[in-house]
């Protein structure tokens, strides 16, 4: 996904941040840049300090250094006025149990200062917009899963915020639920709303994010947009196959085009053209015919081949 380069002031700007907890350095001068209206995936390996960085955006951590700016203001002496045009929805959902979906609603929309008719007339909005409805009146606790998460996005969204950030929305939801909150993030975003969101799924980045930001030991290694990330670092097919490294050499001999990336047994091969590649394979295995996979190259290369999976260049 892609969409033309806006000429707002960024929502969020990082300047060199940095956080230590103790000896441990978990951001580590970072820079960042979120334009408005966009969705903007914050993305890294377990540990690569992209909870943190949410954490000091919002102003739930306190940088050890270094500048934060949202909405143009500086996080560090304007938190209450950027936290009411923001929402939050953390890995963790963060509900009353005993109450209903629309009491959950209606208490947060309260904290938030909001007062009726519109505090009622907001929740019936997101009730419909998250499709809530079958669910409106039920326990959290009889929510399945699914429906937990759905209403935990729509407390971030009660205050009707300017920026939605989103820390790993669709973790541990089966496809038919991720679909549907990928289409509610597309609306939000088309509406205007700014939505800066971590996410483990690859796929889901490469489908939702306009820009993303590769984080690894506390650093920005990589940013762009996904279309464009992938054709600057990495050849436009992927070929799949298994291979032993002992037979790497003997079976790719002559073969010097494209990068390799090894997970395991597993070999991809990065190509222009993947004609010649398969050829050569088969040549090598005579009879033997292994499963090869010819497959676009994903964004999800691009972050192996980035932050630790073993890359190897040939020239």
């Amino acid at each position: 996904m892609s969409k033309p380069a806006s000429s707002a002031p960024p929502i969020v700007e990082a300047h060199g941040i940095s956080k230590k907890f103790g000896e441990r350095t978990a951001v580590d001068h970072l820079d960042l840049e979120v334009p408005a209206r966009v969705c903007f995936g914050l993305l890294g390996p377990n540990g690569a300090g992209k909870t943190t960085t949410l954490r000091m955006i919002y102003g739930v951590t306190r940088a050890t250094s270094g500048l934060i700016r949202v909405f143009g203001m500086d996080i560090s002496q304007h938190l209450r006025a950027v936290r009411a045009r923001l929402g939050v929805t953390l890995q963790q959902n963060v509900l009353i149990e005993s109450l209903s979906t629309k009491e959950n609603l209606l208490v947060f929309g309260r904290y938030h200062l909001l007062r009726e008719p519109d505090l009622s007339r907001r929740a019936e909005e997101l009730i419909d917009f998250l499709e809530l409805r079958s669910h409106a009146h039920l326990p959290v606790r009889q929510l399945s899963g699914g429906f937990q998460r759905r209403l935990a996005i729509a407390l971030s969204l009660i205050n009707g915020p300017e920026l939605l950030i989103l820390d790993e929305p669709t973790t541990g939801l089966d496809p038919a639920v991720r679909l549907a909150l990928w289409s509610r993030i597309r609306e939000l975003r088309a509406a205007g709303t700014t939505v800066l969101i971590t996410t483990h799924y690859m796929d889901e980045a490469q489908r939702l994010c306009d820009q993303v930001a590769i984080v690894s030991a506390g650093q920005v290694i990589a940013s762009g947009a996904p279309a464009e990330l992938i054709t600057t670092r990495l050849a436009p097919e992927a070929v799949e196959f298994d291979c032993a490294p002992s037979e790497e050499a003997a079976l790719l001999d002559g073969y010097a085009s494209g990068r390799r990336l090894r997970v395991g047994r597993r070999l991809v091969l990065y190509v222009d053209d993947a004609t010649h590649l398969i050829e050569q394979i088969r040549r090598h295995d005579e009879g033997d015919r292994r499963p090869i996979i010819v497959r676009p190259t994903h964004l999800e290369d691009v972050f192996l081949s980035l932050t630790g999976a073993s890359l190897e260049a040939n020239p």
